[in-house]
């Protein structure tokens, strides 16, 4: 097959050339964002789910609904050094001289201007750093107390006020959230509480992985209340083969039902991986229909790339402790499993294994499904930490 008409487009966060399985939760989001544009309660959303299931690309559809709606969008993804307020801060200027730029002058505007002023010197933010330039003086009393929580809620809200004032709305998009650490999770989930107990028109939609739920739980425990976490998870074999099957008919190529079950049964479902197979099997392909034989290779080519660049950038973060905390995991199988089997394994007791594990789950490399158990939060890696390290013994 020609690869420059090759329809499937694996990386991060990549568009696929069909987003399927995913209807009810898009019309989810836009029911809320237009109930919170209106002033009308409703909760934010946190979608949860394990790497490659296509979190990325829904918060980037979602985007595209709330601007269709006309809101202010400022997106952003946490990462693990830096400062949750140094991410904010660049998205809410835009946002606020978005608003400021239109028809006459708004008192709520400037006011939310001088109060991110206020908030930037506050945290001592170099302006510089964030490409922030705003000229004008702070809001003295304003976020300006030196506590994250109080402050970061003192902003949203005149943000929120300033948004309502201009008829408009403000949509927060945050990818990664689980990076947050409790006191910034605890400070943003405030935040959404203060905007919406004044029913302003400010929404939060973040993005993470499952140990996500856990932390906005310990940050603040009403945080269920305020917020849906919709579990994002594999494609159904109907949607999988539809994943597949509808950008290769549009190109006029055709995938036989043997070769579409081969895939399904080597990817799980997992948008990520289908997009992967997708495309090296339309590489391989000489002619139409796409048959067995040609996924048969294209496994091969799709797990030496994954080996090399999906898998591996995540396998050399860890440390050599971690890698074998990881290694005795995979070695239990797919799934999930107790911590104290992982343990045993290593050949320490369960208590001693608890810092690999914390560090592990912090890093975003494993989550506990259930209290005591453990897996990864990257599907297939069960089978790449086997491949890479194939002599493995305990030490």
């Amino acid at each position: 097959m020609d690869p420059l008409q090759n329809p499937f487009s694996p990386g991060a966060g990549n568009p696929p050339p069909e987003l399927v399985g995913r209807d009810d939760l898009l019309k989810e989001a836009a029911i809320a964002l237009g109930r919170i544009k209106r002033g009308r309660y409703e909760q934010s959303l946190m979608l949860v789910g394990l790497r490659g299931v296509g979190k990325t690309v829904l918060l980037n559809r979602i985007k595209d609904i709330a601007e269709a709606e006309k809101y202010c969008v400022v997106m952003i993804e946490i990462s693990e050094d830096r400062f949750l307020p140094e991410l904010l801060i660049p998205g809410l200027r835009g946002a606020l001289i978005e608003l400021d730029r239109m028809e006459k002058v708004s008192a709520k505007v400037k006011l939310g201007l001088r109060i991110l002023r206020s908030f930037i010197g506050t945290f001592k933010i170099k302006l510089g750093e964030t490409g922030v330039e705003l000229g004008i003086d702070p809001e003295r009393g304003k976020a300006d107390s030196g506590n994250l929580e109080s402050d970061l809620s003192e902003l949203f809200v005149a943000l929120g006020e300033a948004a309502k004032d201009r008829q408009r709305a403000v949509a927060v998009i945050i990818d990664e959230i689980q990076y947050l650490n409790e006191k910034e999770m605890g400070a943003l989930i405030m935040a959404i509480h203060r905007v919406s107990q004044r029913q302003l028109p400010l929404a939060l939609v973040s993005a993470g992985l499952p140990q996500l739920v856990g932390l906005a739980g310990r940050s603040r425990s009403y945080a269920e209340r305020l917020f849906r976490f919709p579990r994002i998870g594999p494609l159904s074999p109907k949607d999988a083969a539809a994943a597949l099957r509808d950008p290769a008919k549009k190109e006029g190529v055709v995938f036989a039902e043997d070769a579409l079950k081969e895939i399904a049964l080597q990817t799980q479902g997992y948008p990520y991986f289908l997009q992967e197979w997708g495309y090296q099997a339309w590489n391989l392909a000489k002619e139409s229909p796409i048959n067995r034989s040609v996924i048969l290779r294209a496994n091969v080519e799709a797990v030496k790339k994954l080996d090399g660049s999906f898998f591996r950038v995540r396998f050399d973060r860890l440390t050599p402790r971690e890698k074998d905390y990881l290694r005795a995991l995979a070695e239990l199988g797919p799934g999930a499993h107790r911590s104290s089997e992982i343990a045993d394994r290593l050949g320490i007791k369960v208590q001693s294994s608890a810092p690999l594990r914390s560090g592990l789950i912090g890093k975003g490399m494993i989550y506990s499904p259930a209290h005591g158990d453990t897996a990864f939060t990257v599907p297939l890696f069960n089978d790449f930490m086997i491949r890479v390290m194939p002599d493995w013994r305990a030490p």
